[in-house]
């Protein structure tokens, strides 16, 4: 191995050898608790600490790294006491996620460190979003997000190089190649010969990298950050390195062939440095005595506190508070000053008023700068808000939202437009694993609003025409917004985008262009969680949501001997669970009314709850109605039976009856 050390001083020379010799020694000690039993879990990095090292060495404190699994010298070389990491590691409460993620699957603003989730792609889409509010904020910083060769070969990789190629964000795109994902080795992974070869593919810039060199990965990576402040840019980096322990310390090394271990071990990034810098008379055996004298005292002082730590003791009322980040309603009430307006302009009215409010917003969606969205929402918008803030997607939903988070963790608000509801799924992951899940696993918000245009009864087939809440109103740390009426549109848009949380807000699309309401013009807020009683009666409570509302209005005018309480829901999650029993002890009937198929629809746990809670105050069993449990056809006809209008009368009059 040849070392070149440039322009690098005797002092930033023991510097890194410091830098990579800490995570060498507390890995060693971690395979020691290992095996003692006294640590359930390890990924080690043995093997591959120059690049994790090197890394964190040029980048500014303030700059943002996402790593990985074996990545510890990111954690250390951004001075993270080991006491807390020792304390994460055995999930105490001194670590970063209370005990209720592990090993490096955490984050911390305080030290500018991003922790991946064990689904891997979604973090560099998650770089992408920092990256953009570093240009937006134009300050010059650079994003470091790590992968493993493995994970090149996920959608979100190639998703978010083209995201960064296209808006030309200034974001290193770490590939630590180490033989092996698992047990699966490089040749059954990819064809082509370098994994670098892929930045052509993104007019990107790449580099193939000896990752057991830290000199030649701090001098690249120094020269790389000083261009990309002046020149911002992706560039893809391949590390050519080696894993010498397992996936993790459980699953061994026996599928690797011997000769591959000793060819590697030759290579140790550790020892091979510490022979260069002896040999140039930059580190002496005394003083490099004396260092790992010292390193070896902090991480025993450190297991010592974080032993003397208690184990966390498990408190149902943290658990519940920390799904969602605290967040009091500001209520800001309506003008008297009113409009006649659709649906759809009470959508595209709040974004506008909302973008005002809030200057650190940003819209992202395909085709929703100068056409104005595929249903013209934002039509005008970029010559109001420019560019900047109403972007252009390409058609990757899944690193979009994934950006989404990232640019929430460099303090922006973000609105992600879905073209269609249906087409969330290619973004599912991020959402349900990543959004939803990062407030309770290390108290980080995520200032998303995923907008989604929904619903069927426009013909539009099996692909745009899905009424798909329940998705989402399944997973915790998620809000689900679904409202009837422009008032109501405007007012719960403009509270989901102050909220710090995830909000999926599902606009149908029917009632966009076919439902007018007065609407204030000024800006004003209606919190969620309640739910709005459209009608009162006595034998009977409705519940509905979206369009289904208007089709129970509809049918109670046809009816007017009915005597109802009709209760749009509005907001899914969270859900006014006070007004549902309040009317339904009242009425002693309930039906249930939605758009989406029956089987595992909200509807269910509605009236799973009601008999829970109310089974003394009903008269008749709880009935629900829903669409066919079929996918949603294309042609009238075959709609109309899907949908559950023709049904519902006769179902509502057999409970009457019962």
């Amino acid at each position: 191995m040849t070392f070149d050390r440039k322009n690098i001083t005797d002092d930033q020379l023991l510097d890194l050898y410091k830098r990579i010799l800490k995570p060498r020694l507390i890995e060693e000690k971690m395979l020691i608790l290992i095996r003692q039993g006294k640590v359930s879990k390890w990924f080690s990095g043995i093997g591959q600490e120059a690049i994790s090292v090197g890394v964190t060495a040029v980048l500014d404190s303030d700059e943002y790294i996402l790593p990985m699994h074996r990545n510890l010298g990111v954690f250390t070389g951004r001075d993270i006491p080991l006491y807390r990491l020792f304390s994460q590691w055995q999930g105490k409460a001194n670590g970063f996620t209370k005990g209720r993620d592990r090993s490096f699957h955490f984050g911390t603003q305080q030290y500018k460190i991003i922790g991946m989730i064990s689904h891997l792609g979604p973090q560099l889409g998650v770089a992408d979003g920092i990256a953009l509010a570093n240009k937006l904020k134009k300050n010059g910083k650079v994003t470091a997000v790590f992968t493993g060769e493995g994970a090149t070969s996920e959608g979100d990789f190639h998703e978010a190089l083209n995201i960064a190629a296209v808006w030309e964000l200034p974001v290193l795109f770490v590939i630590e190649n180490n033989g092996y994902g698992l047990s699966t080795p490089t040749n059954e992974q990819y064809r082509c010969e370098n994994l670098a070869d892929k930045g052509k593919g993104y007019g990107m810039e790449s580099h193939i990298v000896d990752g057991n060199n830290i000199l030649e990965v701090f001098n690249l990576l120094s020269e790389l950050k000083a261009s990309m402040k002046e020149n911002p840019r992706p560039v893809l980096l391949e590390f050519k390195t080696f894993r010498m322990r397992g996936h993790e310390e459980a699953s061994g090394t026996k599928y690797v062939p011997q000769e591959l271990m000793d060819l590697w071990a030759i290579k140790d990034p550790v020892e091979n440095y510490r022979k260069y810098l002896t040999e140039n008379g930059v580190l002496s055996v005394d003083f490099d005595a004396a260092l790992h004298a010292e390193i070896k005292k902090d991480i025993d002082e450190s297991l010592a506190i974080a032993n003397a730590e208690p184990e966390i003791e498990a408190t149902l009322s943290e658990e519940l508070n920390d799904i969602y980040k605290p967040y009091v309603f500001e209520q800001v009430n309506r003008s008297e000053e009113k409009e006649n307006i659709r649906f759809i302009d009470a959508i595209s009215t709040s974004l506008r008023q909302s973008m005002e409010r809030h200057e650190n917003s940003v819209i992202m969606g395909q085709d929703i700068a100068e056409y104005g969205g595929a249903f013209k929402i934002t039509d005008g918008f970029v010559a109001q808000f420019g560019k900047e803030r109403v972007i252009n997607t390409p058609i990757c939903e899944s690193a979009v939202v994934s950006a989404g988070m990232g640019l929430s963790i460099n303090g922006y608000k973000t609105i992600v437009e879905m073209q269609f509801a249906d087409f969330v799924s290619t973004g599912f992951n991020p959402i349900v694993n990543l959004l939803a899940k990062s407030h309770y696993r290390w108290l980080e918000k995520a200032d998303v609003v995923v907008r989604m245009p929904c619903g069927g009864g426009t013909q539009a087939g099996p692909f745009h025409s899905q009424t798909n809440e329940a998705w989402f109103t399944k997973t915790p740390g998620l809000k689900v917004v679904y409202p009837a009426f422009p008032y109501d549109a405007k007012g719960l848009l403009n509270t989901s985008i102050n909220d710090p949380n995830p909000v999926l807000f599902f606009e149908h699309k029917q009632l966009y262009r076919s439902v007018y309401q007065e609407v204030p013009t000024d800006y004003y807020t209606i919190p969620l969680g309640k739910a709005a009683l459209l009608k009162e009666g006595n034998q009977v409570t409705i519940i509905s949501f979206g369009a289904a509302v208007h089709w129970a209005l509809d049918a109670l005018t046809k009816n007017p001997e009915i005597s109802a309480d009709l209760l749009d829901l509005r907001t899914l999650q969270p859900l006014d669970t006070e007004a549902i029993f309040a009317s339904v002890k009242k009425t002693g009937r309930v039906i249930i009314y939605q758009e989406d198929s029956m089987f595992g629809g909200i509807a269910s746990d509605i009236s799973a709850m009601i008999m829970e809670n109310c089974f003394k105050y009903l008269d008749a069993p709880v009935k629900r109605v829903a669409s066919l449990d079929t996918p949603i056809p294309f042609t009238k006809a075959l709609e109309d039976q899907y949908l559950p209008k023709g049904r519902f009368v006769i179902d509502l009059k057999q409970l009457l009856e019962y």
